[in-house]
This record gives C-alpha cells, structure tokens and sequence, in this order.
C-alpha cells in the first residue's frame, strides 16, 4: 500500500498501473487531508476519504467518495453525474471530501447529510404538482375502475405501437370482457372525468410539472386562467378553475403533502374570467356564407375541418382528433368513442351527403389514424389560433372585395366579422336545426347532448335513423345559405 502523499493530478491518475494480486494501492493526496486514489488489482480507479466519521470517532475509516471520471476532451460535453452513475472528475472528487470534512467538523455524519438529502429530494419529488396531479386524477377524478381500463389500454398499446392512447382507451372501453369495470367505473369519479383529465394535464401539469406544489402562488394560478380566457375560451376557463380549485382543496384535505393553503381561495372567477354565461352568438346567414367559402380556400387540414364543424355540429376537439377507424364510409357513421366525448358517452353521427364527400376527398396516412394532421397522421392538428387568424382574414378579404367591386383591396376593420370562436359554429348549426321539422329531443341528440327526465332511464332507443334525417335535412338548409345567399 502507498500511501506517500502526492498532488493529484488527471495525467499521474491515468499512468497508474493495476495493483499487484491480491492487493489495493492508495496515493494520498496533498491538497486534501485524508482524501487518496484507490487502485484494485484489476485496475479499477476511484477516490475515498480516510478519517474518522462522527458514528465511529475512535477508529479512523475509509469511505469511498465516487470512481474516478477522466475529463473530457475540450471539445466534448461533460455528461452528467447521473449519466456517470456518480463517477467524480479529480477536482470534483476533492470538493466532495472537503464538503464531507466540513460537516465532520460540525458533528455531522456525512451519510446522514446524505440520507437526508436524498429524503428531501424525494419529498420534493412526491410533492411536485405533476405528482399531485396524478394522484388527485387518480383517486378522485377518475377511480379505481376506470385506473384498471387504462392499464388495459396501456397493454393493447405495449402489442401496437401504431395505436393512440385515446384509440386504445377507446378500445378497452368497447370490449364486452370490461363491460362490469366501464359499470363500475360510472359510479366512481367525476362525471366528466375526460374533460377534467384533459384539462388538468394540458393546462396545469406542462405549466408547472415538477415544482412543489406548496410554491404555486395566486398570480401564477391567475395567468395560467387568464391564458385560457384570451384563446376565446371563457367557458372553459371556469371549468378550469373548478378543476384547479378542486385539486388545491384535496390535495389539502389528504394531509399527504404538507399543503396548508390554497393559491385558488382568494381568486374570485367572475373577476377574474368574467360572470359565468353561456355564449349567445351565432353567425347571421351571410356571415356563415363567408366563413363556409372562406374554408375552402385554405386548404387541407383547416378547411375542410372547419366545414365538417360547420356540417356536423360537433365540438371542435372532437373532429380535430377524429380518426379513420371511427368512420364507416360504407355505413355512413362515424363514432365517436365515450373517452373522447366530453359528456364521456359514445356518440355516433351519421354522414349526411355532404359530410361523406368531404371526408372521402380527404387524403390517407400509412403512419396513423388521424384524419386531420400535418405530421402524416401521427398527431392530430391543434394550431386553432393560427388557423382561425387566417380564416378571419380571408373573410374579410372577402367581404372588402364585394364591398368595393375591387380585386386587389385590403380589409378594414368593418370587414371582419365581430368578435366570435369556433364554438360558436356549433351554436349557430344548433339554431339551425330548430327550424327544422324534427323532434327537439332529435336535434339534442344530433350535437351529443344527453336525453333528460325520464327518456335518459326508459328510452334506450339510438335515433339514428332520426338523427341522419335530421342532418340530411340540415345539410339542404346550409346549401341554400351557401350557394344562394338564403335560407332555404
């Protein structure tokens, strides 16, 4: 054993040989007392502290600090510790020791410091907002049983790469074999557990992932609202509220966390979004003329998607997500699967003329399902605010050349429709249905909406038939608003 000190250098460290059989060579450094480089007989390098420890003060011990790491050539990154499973550079190898003699200087046992570090970190962790979040979806939003199906769907996954998390839900949900746990799951939760999931996650678990939740502030809570209320989506901004207000109040009511407080306790939705109303507005008929011919000139996806919201009436995420394998060309439906519904029901829309020659136009991807993309079908499109940007504008340009009988001719601020969403596409269809000869519980049902009273328990009746007379119907009615500036 060697132990004659020496200035450690990296060039003195990687010219050293493997110790002789059946033995170890220490070199003790002579910057850092008791710190040494350790080589075994195989060869193998790394650095350990030779002093006493506060647990054991009366005989002096080795510990090891970390395997020895060569520095990296300058033009190569330095991985990090982790990567390195804990390898030490000589000058990190030294820092360590001296940190280790400073504690030991002070009564404290370096792997006590550490013991403690590592339950602080995994506190931290455990209480990391995303982590909470999961929990709260977990246990309170979602339920033991619909937990059990997702797993199930995760398993359908691990067998086809190809499939989505929302497809293989939706397939779980579907199979006869899960019917007790889709039962069992309806009693569970929340009611929209989609909606909250979704929300939960897109909105609040990206914004704050990993930070403790005990360090979210009001006037974080009240950007992350105000985001949504400036995409347009009001209505969707006090869900959300609710949703994280429901989350901060659990999260409390568990003790689990070490949460006292919530940031969401002060925060009042009607000043902070506005009163809680339902939407009133819906394109006039010429205003929806601009919008249907306005699509298409955009072009593939947005296009023909805003005109499939226009002719279906269905809620803009879910045409955007729809897939191929809900659509049955030769029957003429498309059904939507419960977990993509926000209302968590099945729902099947039959394809009036007009929506089945959109969709047959439309082209097909070999990679995935969707319909709508700009990644070859892997991922749905979700640029809305870009789109409808382009949209507004066309229809404007639009409006200003039969304003002014002039080709080439900017818009004014006169020739952009007043303020209005794409959700608004679904009122204005729905205001069109009511003029219709067909019942009004047909027109619900044809937008998703669940029957009421006692029809909801006895009338276990699908409407099909009804509900594609009805489209039928109201695809007639759009024509005469879009090819002759009338209704029909």
């Amino acid at each position: 054993m060697k132990m004659a000190k020496i200035n450690l250098t990296d060039r003195f460290i990687q010219s050293r040989k493997a110790a002789e059989k059946g033995s170890r060579d220490d070199y003790a450094d002579a910057l850092v007392p008791g710190m040494a480089l350790r080589v075994s007989e195989t060869g193998h390098k790394s650095f350990v502290l030779y002093t006493r420890y506060p647990l054991n003060p009366t005989i002096p011990s080795r510990r090891a600090l970390g395997d020895y790491y060569p520095p990296p050539k300058d033009e190569d990154p330095q991985p990090d510790l982790e990567i390195r499973n804990g390898a030490l550079t000589l000058a990190e190898a030294r820092a360590k020791a001296r940190g280790w003699l400073d504690l030991i200087a002070r009564g404290i046992d370096p792997k006590t410091d550490e013991a403690r570090q590592k339950a602080t970190e995994l506190q931290k962790q455990n209480n990391s907002f995303s982590a909470i979040a999961s929990q709260f979806l977990e246990r309170h939003v979602k339920g033991p049983a619909y937990v059990a199906l997702e797993l199930k769907a995760e398993e359908l996954r691990s067998k086809d790469a190809k499939l989505t998390k929302e497809r293989a839900l939706a397939i779980a949900l579907a199979d006869p074999a899960n019917r007790p746990l889709v039962d069992q799951s309806k009693k569970e939760g929340i009611v929209k557990k989609a909606e909250a999931v979704r929300i939960i996650e897109g909105e609040f678990a990206k914004r704050w992932g990993v930070r403790p939740i005990t360090d979210i502030m009001p006037d974080e809570v009240s950007a992350a609202i105000r985001a949504i209320v400036k995409r347009g989506a009001s209505y969707q901004a006090h869900n959300a509220f609710g949703y994280l207000r429901g989350l901060f109040n659990w999260a409390i009511g568990t003790g689990e966390y070490g949460l006292t407080a919530s940031p969401v306790e002060r925060l009042q939705p009607a000043k902070l979004i506005g009163k809680r109303e339902a939407r009133s507005r819906i394109l006039a008929a010429d205003e929806l003329c601009g919008v249907w011919n306005a699509a298409d000139k955009m072009g593939y996806p947005y296009g023909p998607l805003i005109r499939l919201l226009i002719l279906t009436g269905q809620r803009e995420r879910e045409v955007a997500e729809m897939s191929w394998s809900e659509i049955d060309l030769d029957k003429k439906l498309w059904a939507i699967p419960a977990v993509r519904m926000k209302s968590d029901r099945a729902h099947e829309v039959p394809l009036a003329p007009e929506a089945l020659k959109l969709l047959k136009a439309l082209p097909r991807w070999k990679k995935a399902d969707f319909v709508f993309t700009t990644t070859d079908g892997e991922k749905p499109v979700n640029g809305f605010s870009k789109a409808k940007t382009r949209l507004d504008k066309a229809v404007a340009v639009a409006r200003a050349k039969a304003r002014t009988g002039k080709d080439d001719v900017e818009p004014e601020k006169e020739d952009f429709l007043p303020a209005w969403v794409l959700h608004d596409l679904r009122r204005t269809m729905r205001t069109h249905l009511s003029a219709l000869p067909v019942e009004d519980m047909v027109r619900e049902l044809v937008i998703a909406h669940a029957k009421t009273g006692l029809h909801k328990v006895y009338d276990q009746h699908v409407y099909q038939d009804e509900k594609r007379h009805c489209l039928d119907l109201y695809e007639k009615r759009l024509k005469g608003i879009v090819e002759e500036g009338r209704l029909a």
